[in-house]
This record gives C-alpha cells, sequence and structure tokens, in this order.
C-alpha cells in the first residue's frame, strides 16, 4: 500500500527547489528536488539516498529521517509517517480488532444530542447513535465513510464541503496505510477506491497525510437543511485505531436548531439515547 521508496520519490517531487535554497532557469526539466540534491541538503552520501529511493537501504537511522523530513519539508505527521514507513521491514504491524469495548459503547449511548460514531482505522463505521443515523439516513453502524465519500456521495450530496472531505480520507488512509501495511482489508478499500474514483487516484498519487483530530464539519442533510458542526476526534489510547467521534453544534446556533429538528424526526422506531449496535464484528 505504501512504503518508504515511494514516499520519498512522490514527496521530493514536490518541494520547491527555491524553497530549498536552490536556484532555478528554465532549462530545469525536473520536478521538486534531483535525488543528488536531496542527499546533499540532508548530509548522506548520493549512493545512500539513491538505494533508500530503490528500497534496496534498510534501517535508515533516526537522524537521517529527521533530516529528510525537514529536507522534504514534513509537518509532525509526516514526520511520524515517515519513521513509521522505515521501520516496516523490521516490525511487521498485526492489523487491529475492531471490536469496540462494552464500556466504549456505553459511553456512545450517553450522547444524545450530537450525531456519535465509533469508527475504526479503515473507516468503518462500527457503532453509531440514533442521531448519527438520522443525519447519514440510514443505520450509520456497517457504513464505510471513505466509500461513502467517493463513490456513493458527490458534491451535490450529504457533505457541504465534499472536496475538503475527500482531501482528510485520503490523508488519513494514507496513515492508516503506514500504520497497518500488512491489513488485506485496508489494501482492499484502497484498491477499490482506487478503481472506483479518478479523484481517490490523484489524490492518493500526492502522498499526504493527515491525521483527524478536531474541526469544522458541514453537511447539508435533505430534511433540515445546512448542519455546521464541530467534529471531535477523540482516539482510544490502546493503539486499537478506533476512534469516538463526535459531531456537536455551537449553543443557540442555527445547527443546533437543526439538530433538535433532527432528532424529532421517526427514524422507524429506535429509541432515543440508545445506540444503533453493530453485530458482526470483524479484525
Amino acid at each position: 500500500m505504501d512504503d518508504l521508496a515511494g514516499f520519498l520519490r512522490i514527496r521530493r517531487s514536490r518541494v520547491d527547489p527555491s524553497v530549498a535554497g536552490i536556484p532555478t532557469d528554465s532549462r530545469r526539466r525536473v520536478e521538486g528536488l534531483r535525488r543528488e540534491e536531496v542527499a546533499h541538503l540532508s548530509g548522506v552520501s548520493v549512493d545512500y539516498y539513491v538505494r533508500l529511493e530503490q528500497g534496496r537501504a534498510t534501517q535508515p537511522s533516526e537522524q537521517v529521517l529527521d533530516a529528510l523530513a525537514r529536507v522534504l519539508g514534513l509537518d509532525e505527521t509526516e514526520r511520524g509517517h515517515l519513521h513509521r514507513l522505515a521501520r516496516q521491514r523490521r516490525r511487521r504491524t498485526r492489523s487491529p480488532s475492531s471490536r469496540p469495548r462494552a464500556d466504549l459503547l456505553r459511553v456512545l449511548d450517553l450522547i444524545i444530542d450530537a450525531p456519535a460514531l465509533i469508527v475504526d482505522h479503515r473507516m468503518d463505521v462500527v457503532a453509531g447513535n440514533r442521531l448519527a443515523g438520522l443525519l447519514y439516513g440510514r443505520n450509520a453502524t456497517g457504513l464505510n465513510t471513505a466509500r461513502h465519500i467517493f463513490l456513493e456521495e458527490t458534491e451535490r450530496g450529504l457533505y457541504a464541503e465534499w472536496e475538503k472531505c475527500t482531501l482528510d480520507v485520503v490523508g488519513h488512509l494514507r496513515l492508516a496505510a503506514g500504520r497497518y501495511p500488512d491489513d488485506p482489508r485496508l489494501a482492499s478499500l484502497i484498491g477499490e477506491l482506487s478503481m472506483g474514483s479518478e479523484r481517490f487516484r490523484r489524490l492518493w498519487a500526492r502522498a499526504d497525510v493527515r491525521a483527524r483530530t478536531h474541526g469544522r464539519k458541514a453537511y447539508r442533510h435533505p430534511l433540515v437543511g445546512l448542519l455546521e458542526l464541530h467534529q471531535e476526534n477523540f482516539a482510544l489510547p490502546d493503539e486499537s485505531g478506533i476512534e469516538l467521534i463526535v459531531l456537536s453544534a455551537p449553543p443557540e446556533s442555527p445547527a443546533e436548531d437543526g439538530l433538535r429538528l433532527l432528532a424529532s424526526l421517526n427514524d422507524g422506531g429506535n429509541t432515543p439515547g440508545k445506540g444503533l449496535r453493530v453485530t458482526n464484528y470483524s479484525s
């Protein structure tokens, strides 16, 4: 899905030489930096850097990786991704289970005034509360949000900022691919999205990495209109890849009124405050 050599090649091609202090002219035909320029700026030999890009060099030191991250202009999340890719040859990571703990499901049941989801590293919704089901217009449990955004929705669908959502999804899946390189279901999902969406293919080729933490999330619901919500991601400390996602509305805002209206809708008899529990778990 992702490897150190490919990541280095892609990110090298995206560095502006002038930002790195390298003068350019109209005769330059290389996108980004040349291999020898990266090697010089990071303080390693050209031969060693070439072997890194060819996948022939193993176990680069922390100092080398930090120097490469600096030259390539990587942020903290991307730097961590680079280090994980370098460790893949040394330690294969078993895919975590998507089974949420019963205690976490009880927490989900307590959230009644905001859509809330429990999502794994593949962006599979393993449990969702009643408001989440009403927001998506279906039982949210079993939904894969990456597939939903790229293959089932368009810019005219549920996501008011569809293009921004696609950037976040691809960045998250890149991060997940670095953490769980041996997960066949994740690899299958990435392949499916690549086959079904030209935009996904273009964004995946950029090798952007993003961590989901918090931020604005806007939905265009067919019954209650625009919902401008705040998304907060609570990652579990057990390295399971599972997160609790809560979508809240500012007090006395139109979005708060919209959620109240959404909560009043008939969803087929689900009891308010009760989560829509997943019945089949997979690892």
